[in-house]
């Protein structure tokens, strides 16, 4: 006789586990809440996709264990991803390592995994799951029309990230009701909202840099890209890339700062020596001229607000020594104080999840209930930008369904 067994959420990892326990004979029906399957693979990539990374480093993967999604990731690799949907008919585009559908639309990927689904003959019921039980070695899945018998079941439900009502997400009390424990839950891949008021001046601003992020002094994560400034705060894929430290330490109650690198190409005696030479060869300028062209001309005006230097004053009178130092730590470091993250309705991803010390990560079974499985970012693992979140996806929904069509 047949597995049978239930995915409830049918998403990148959902659909993964679903393909997979198919193809090893299983019975499987996938449950999903919206209208569609793959709903947000649809806005990964800006509409591109970027499904995986030839460049796999174990620092892109995070959570409260971070080494445990080494193990899920190894048993089904970037390479065996990159196969797989070639199989399935999506042909990789490369870009500096990032890997894209070569349609450059993210619908061919949802889309080739849908008709794969049909393939294997994967069940799909559109409907709200509203609680899975154990009952007698199988499980009951109650879904708007009624009750359903399974022998196990992979709970792919996804997070509350991108969700306006987060309170509307009950992915996680259907691991609760098990016994599972839930690591605290914040928005990753996010903007970082500051106190500071020049923002306001600085909003739109986009400017190659470097982002260092601290808890009371100690340093806890570092990016280099382009920062983008806006009226709230900071954004830019490096903001987004250390936001999980940041949001961490908020949560904590931590005293939580960034400091901007803006000349990030020069040293701190370079930008002094730059300094004191522009000083000296653009003449006849006022303090605020003197600095054209050496960043942006809201930033540079943002400088000299801060150094207390009057914008219009002729640049001679204007700059001691003592100010061209001060002007310059500036540049190499402009300090701002981190007050929250952006809601989960601005999350790319959320940090926190199913606790991955109640998980088997060979196989993706809990270690509470046997026939219980899980995949995807229900569990306390998320990546860095660039493709390592579906990769996730992939690897925890292939061991996930694997090991559930076998076991």
């Amino acid at each position: 006789m047949k597995k049978r067994i239930a995915i409830i959420g049918g998403g990148a990892s959902g659909m993964m586990a679903a393909i997979t326990a198919a193809s090893k004979g299983a019975e499987v029906t996938i449950y999903e809440a919206k209208e569609r399957l793959g709903k947000k693979i649809l806005a990964t990539g800006n509409g591109k996709c970027n499904f995986t990374n030839l460049v796999q480093e174990d620092s892109c993967y995070r959570g409260t264990d971070a080494s445990f999604s080494k193990p899920v990731r190894e048993a089904f690799s970037m390479e065996q991803t990159l196969d797989f949907f070639k199989k399935i008919g999506i042909e990789p585009k490369i870009k500096n390592g990032y890997v894209y559908p070569n349609s450059e639309q993210a619908a061919s990927v949802a889309d080739a995994l849908v008709m794969e689904l049909r393939a294997k003959k994967v069940k799909v019921i559109t409907e709200q799951v509203y609680s899975v039980k154990g009952s007698e070695g199988s499980f009951l899945v109650k879904s708007e029309n009624g009750i359903a018998e399974f022998d196990k079941v992979i709970l792919c439900c996804g997070s509350p990230a991108g969700m306006k009502n987060p309170k509307e997400f009950t992915g996680y009390q259907l691991a609760e009701r098990f016994g599972h424990h839930i690591t605290p839950l914040l928005p990753a891949l996010v903007q970082m909202r500051c106190k500071e008021k020049w923002f306001k001046t600085v909003s739109g601003v986009r400017t190659e840099g470097v982002v260092t992020v601290y808890e009371n002094d100690k340093l806890l994560a570092k990016e280099k890209g382009e920062l983008l400034f806006a009226e709230y705060g900071l954004s830019g894929i490096p903001v987004f890339q250390v936001s999980r430290f940041a949001g961490e330490a908020v949560y904590r109650g931590s005293r939580v700062t960034c400091k901007l690198d803006l000349l990030p190409n020069y040293s701190l005696d370079e930008v002094t020596e730059l300094l004191q030479n522009r000083l000296l060869s653009l003449k006849n300028r006022t303090a605020e001229e003197m600095l054209t062209g050496l960043q942006n001309h809201k930033l540079n005006y943002i400088m000299l607000k801060e150094c207390n230097i009057e914008p219009v004053t002729d640049s001679k009178k204007a700059y001691k020594p003592e100010d061209l130092q001060r002007l310059a730590k500036l540049y190499k470091g402009l300090t701002c104080h981190v007050t929250e993250l952006n809601p989960f309705a601005n999350a790319q991803v959320c940090a926190g999840g199913v606790d991955t010390s109640e998980i088997e990560p060979e196989t993706m079974e809990s270690r509470l209930v046997k026939g219980l499985y899980f995949a995807g970012e229900l569990v306390d693992v998320d990546g860095t930008c660039g493709g390592y979140n579906l990769q996730w996806a992939w690897s925890s929904g292939y061991v996930a369904g694997l090991h559930a069509g076998i076991d």
